[in-house]
């Protein structure tokens, strides 16, 4: 204990001076990991509540910073005026008892059950008044969730990456499991800056082996039948949560993305399926002979372990995990208000690769409404309309509300038409064909179609999208905004597709090469941003444009089509958040660009679908574009790390707080254990240009010198 108060205090005393110097030659003024003291045992009065915030402007405010210029430094760079600081970063502690994090992999397994995850990413700022409930308003003291998207080899976990051979070592993958998943954290706006409050009674880590519900059509169905749950109603952890999402009730939704990280398949188990179970495995990636990345499954006998083979080995489905596959890809639901409270997957929103589920403003008397995305090439846009309606009296019920509004109600589908039109096409049984006559596959019930969504969107002809990545709405005309990042896979209009590949269409319209120095990168390499405009008449119909075209500025006008410049270019977009005032923040996961800079975060004032017109994109495909952008419209705001994507996004009521994550910092190197030599050292390297230790994931505070707000 003596150690861990030490630690707390040295850390304590960087932030508030011993750092000064160093902080401000870099950045005018960056702090370190800062942990305040608990809650609950705590002297120290309670902050006081900061006033509710200012009535939503009817237009977004400009911008006014200046753009930070692309570059390969190991740190993030802001504008001038601005600072940063670390909130939590990979391995550290949420609770007293355990050691700070020591830079050589020795922490324990079960340790990372209170201890921050790797691969922070989609997260969710909520309000917390003193009463310990949800205060939306509140800004100086709230719960930050953040998405624990996969552990970064080779860093970070283990003492010197991962160990070699054909079976993984139990502790190492141990440790894995319980560093995947989220982390409820309680923060703290004070004087010397915002920071974890470590021991909070509302610290909480979900993991890949945490305890969860199925609700809605699937519960019960014999699909997620398991020997943990051979009832089909509950299942154990979420994998490879990318983004996020949040309710209008204070809940925060986690979303299951590249799930195949962690699941395996044996040779010869399609002799013991069904042709029917066949199809529905090949449809989400996991054909026969399939071994994952991570080779959980590999580690040993203990359930644990064994959960990750999706085989046949049992004489039903109650004796084995043949149908682990089925039971992630799902929309979690947690309440961080509950901290005891069990997670729920909500299946009526559908299966596949989820990127994030993204609320439509909520309207007394009207449906909740969500936009998904399933982030893979040639994948597709969704979105789900709740059978009850809006009542504001359901604010603070936690997973109580969430059954009443997203276990019931309807998928849909999106189709994008050529003239700037758009259709949602119904994903419910006994319609459009969904149902046993489907030759393709037949479909049994709604609990099949929503296991399934990626094939009912198939029979019913919905659009093939360039990898739907991040969703948001803006909350001044509740258009729709989604990042496409890239695609390999579109081949020029003359060619003959073959497997996945696929022509250009109006919404995803650019075939073009991209040189990366020497390396040609040829489809659509930079990506776009979509956008959409729903039907006030018609919940089936919508407008659509695309809003902005990643390019480099000096890319050839038929590719750099929204006329980026060099304070503005980007490449491969993936976080997308619109902030309480309208302001947009776009977030970048750029490998077609890297040769340039590292990757970013941009600011934008939107426009609205329709403003700008016809053009004809790199290929000669005809799209519907939206206005150009300007320095004025559209600006970089920081730049990460070396080899890091930038991703997730919060800010607190009054926007002086921002909130983001670095995720795999220095991913690309090769390290040398011995002498302490990475692809990045951030974030040490934040305030220490010469650290030598290994780059983490973390999540950053951004704020202004004089306390305004962000962007302005």
């Amino acid at each position: 204990m003596a150690d861990v108060l030490a630690a707390r205090l040295s850390r304590r005393q960087t932030l508030r001076g011993g750092m000064s110097v160093t902080a401000a030659a870099l950045l005018g003024g960056v702090g370190l990991t800062a942990c305040s003291s608990d809650d609950d045992n705590s002297s120290a009065p309670a902050p006081a509540p900061t006033p509710a915030p200012a009535p939503t402007p009817a237009t977004p405010p400009k911008l006014g910073f200046t753009a930070v210029a692309k570059n390969k430094n190991d740190l993030v760079t802001v504008p001038e005026g601005y600072q940063v600081s670390i909130l939590h970063a990979l391995g550290d502690p949420m609770h007293w008892g355990d050691e700070s994090w020591k830079d050589d992999g020795s922490e324990s397994a079960d340790s990372y059950q209170r201890r921050i995850g790797d691969g922070h990413d989609g997260m969710y700022y909520f309000g917390l008044s003193d009463a310990g409930a949800y205060q939306a308003e509140r800004s100086d003291r709230g719960l930050l969730c953040v998405n624990h998207e996969y552990v970064v080899a080779p860093y970070g976990l283990h003492p010197a990456g991962r160990s070699a051979g054909a079976a993984r070592n139990a502790a190492e993958v141990e440790k894995e499991i319980y560093a995947h998943g989220i982390s409820v954290a309680e923060v703290r706006r004070e004087t010397a800056g915002t920071s974890m409050v470590r021991g909070s009674r509302f610290n909480r880590r979900v993991t890949s082996a945490t305890t969860m519900d199925f609700t809605g059509p699937a519960r019960g169905a014999a699909l997620l039948a398991t020997k943990f749950s051979a009832g089909g109603t509950q299942t154990r952890g979420t994998n490879n949560n990318c983004a996020n999402g949040y309710t209008p009730w204070g809940t925060y939704l986690t979303c299951e993305e590249n799930f195949l990280n962690v699941i395996s398949r044996a040779a010869g188990d399609d002799a013991k399926r069904s042709a029917k179970e066949v199809v529905g495995l090949n449809r989400y990636g996991l054909p026969q002979n399939r071994k994952s990345p991570y080779l959980w499954e590999t580690a040993g006998t203990a359930d644990l372990f064994a959960r990750w083979d999706s085989s046949v080995v049992g004489a039903s489905a109650a004796d084995d995990y043949r149908n682990t596959i089925n039971t992630f890809g799902w929309v979690v639901e947690i309440d961080p208000f509950a901290p005891d409270s069990v997670p729920a997957k909500r299946t009526a929103l559908g299966r596949f690769n989820h990127e994030g589920a993204w609320p439509a403003p909520a309207v007394v008397g009207k449906p909740i409404v969500m936009y998904q995305g399933d982030d893979a090439r040639n994948e597709y846009i969704y979105k789900f309309v709740s059978k009850a309606v809006w009542d504001a009296a359901d604010v603070g019920k936690g997973l109580v509300a969430g059954a009443k509004y997203l276990d019931e109600g309807t998928l849909y589908v999106a189709k994008f038409n050529a003239d700037g039109s758009g259709e949602w096409l119904e994903l419910t049984y006994g319609k459009n064909g969904l149902d046993a006559t489907n030759a393709a596959y037949p479909f049994a019930d709604q609990g099949d179609v929503v296991t399934h969504a990626r094939l009912a969107a198939d029979k019913l002809g919905a659009t093939k999208m360039d990898r739907p990545e991040w969703g948001a709405v803006n909350p001044l005309n509740s258009e729709v905004y989604m990042t496409l990042t890239n695609n390999s896979n579109r081949v020029a209009t003359t060619a003959t597709p073959t497997g996945s590949q696929l022509k250009p269409d109006a919404a995803n319209p650019r075939y073009y090469e991209d040189m990366k120095g020497t390396t040609s990168q040829k489809g659509n390499p930079n990506g776009h941003i979509i956008r959409w405009r729903e039907d006030a008449a018609s919940v089936t119909k919508f407008a659509w444009d695309i809003y902005l075209f990643g390019a480099q500025a000096d890319a050839a006008a038929d590719v750099n089509l929204s006329g980026l410049t060099a304070v503005n270019d980007f490449s491969s977009p993936d976080g997308l958040y619109f902030d309480k005032r309208g302001m947009l923040w776009v977030q970048t996961d750029d490998g077609a660009y890297t040769d340039v800079t590292n990757c970013m975060m941009l600011a934008a004032v939107p426009g609205k679908v329709g403003d700008g017109g016809a053009a004809n994109a790199a290929g000669g495909t005809s799209t519907i574009k939206g206005a150009n952008a300007t320095a004025d419209t559209l600006r970089r705001f920081l730049v990460g790390p070396k080899e890091c994507e930038i991703t997730g996004i919060a800010m607190t009521p009054d926007n002086k707080t921002l909130f983001f994550n670095v995720q795999h910092p220095g991913e690309e190197g090769t390290p040398d254990w011995a002498a302490k030599t990475y692809g990045s050292n951030w974030p040490a390297s934040q305030t220490d240009a010469t650290a030598k230790k290994r780059p983490r994931s973390a999540t950053v505070v951004v704020t202004r010198k004089d306390g305004g707000e962000i962007g302005v």
